[in-house]
């Protein structure tokens, strides 16, 4: 039955064996036993396509219920197991997989060896249910309400520049001054801006630059190579910070936070594996002040300490500030409802 669903689902013999580690030939003949029992055909093969009969159209929504009941009742059971087990598929963007997820879930799997995952990393919404999604970490202030979401954290953001780019460009002494210079900007809408708050205010201040990017590492790589000033996150720039190959800019301007959110489809029959995961992301990242935040952690310390000279000392030590080149756009202006990038 399971295997009938996922060759209805996928339209082939051959990618439904492969999500369900099977061989082409098992397939045909789990097929042709449920056919067989059922005493009707519920498929019509030929080479290049399988569609379903109209026997096949009517059975299709009755199995899924029936999958959906045994899952039901494995969920249930699996709740009293000592030992989770089976897979879940995860997603999440490339930069918070390689500084953090990764490495959560390499831990959460040495208490858990029977817990398989499989992580996408990338810089897309996914569809959770299209892509059989169990849990999405997404970074962002803006969710859909029909999913379920929990807040794992904060994720603070730094404006940094290279020292080669401060030297030859000089070091913003405002926000205003960001409009003069070159600002490696994230590629997720028409319009780049940074959003900082100031004195209990949110200002949204219009950037530009020659490079633009969906990929933080590539920003984070742009910044690093002198293109521009970047705002990166916290957990992705304080090493560099720390290290003095990127210098934090207007220390007193922190970037808008966004929330870091554990994102799956329902409460309902949650298998104990993610369950027992989404506590563990949880607790390993700490909620507002997550561990990459912490006092004592490398580079940047909490989120809006000054942990290099001020802009102005900076332009001194050792960057002399040049006249900026100015460059026509709209005033800074106070933002009226606060929005994110995602």
């Amino acid at each position: 039955m399971r295997v009938f669903v996922e060759v209805a689902d996928r339209g082939s013999l051959t990618q439904a064996a492969e999500a369900l580690k099977l061989s082409r030939a098992m397939v045909s003949r789990h097929l042709a036993s449920l056919e067989q029992w059922l005493g009707a055909r519920l498929l019509h093969r030929t080479t290049r396509r399988v569609s379903l009969s109209d026997a096949g159209e009517q059975a299709l929504a009755r199995c899924r219920r029936l999958l959906d009941m045994a899952d039901e009742v494995q969920a249930i059971a699996g709740t009293t197991r000592s030992e989770p087990a089976g897979k879940l598929r995860l997603t999440t963007s490339l930069s918070f997989a390689q500084t953090q997820l990764t490495a959560a879930v390499a831990d959460f799997q040495a208490r858990h060896r029977r817990v398989e995952i499989e992580l996408l990393a990338v810089d897309r919404a996914v569809n959770l249910v299209d892509e059989r999604i169990d849990l999405a970490v997404r970074i962002t202030n803006t969710l859909d309400d029909s999913f379920v979401a929990r807040r794992l954290a904060t994720c603070r953001s730094v404006l940094c520049a290279s020292p080669a780019y401060l030297q030859r460009r000089g070091v913003p002494a405002s926000a205003d001054e960001l409009k003069e210079h070159d600002c490696i900007t994230h590629a997720f809408g028409s319009r780049a801006e940074y959003r900082l708050r100031h004195a209990g205010r949110l200002l949204v201040v219009g950037v530009g630059g020659p490079l633009s990017s969906n990929e933080t590492a590539v920003v984070h790589a742009a910044a690093l190579a002198g293109a521009g000033i970047a705002m990166l996150p916290t957990y992705y720039a304080r090493r560099d910070v720390g290290r003095g190959t990127l210098v934090r800019l207007l220390p007193d301007h922190e970037p808008e936070a966004l929330g870091i959110h554990a994102v799956y489809l329902s409460r309902r029959h949650q298998p104990q594996a993610l369950h027992l995961l989404i506590e563990f992301l949880a607790e390993r990242f700490g909620g507002e002040v997550p561990p990459w935040d912490a006092p004592g952690a490398e580079g940047l310390g909490r989120a809006g300490s000054a942990s290099v000279p001020s802009s102005r000392k900076a332009a001194k030590r050792p960057f002399a500030a040049k006249p900026a080149r100015r460059r026509r756009g709209s005033p800074i202006r106070p933002a009226r409802t606060p929005s994110s990038r995602s």
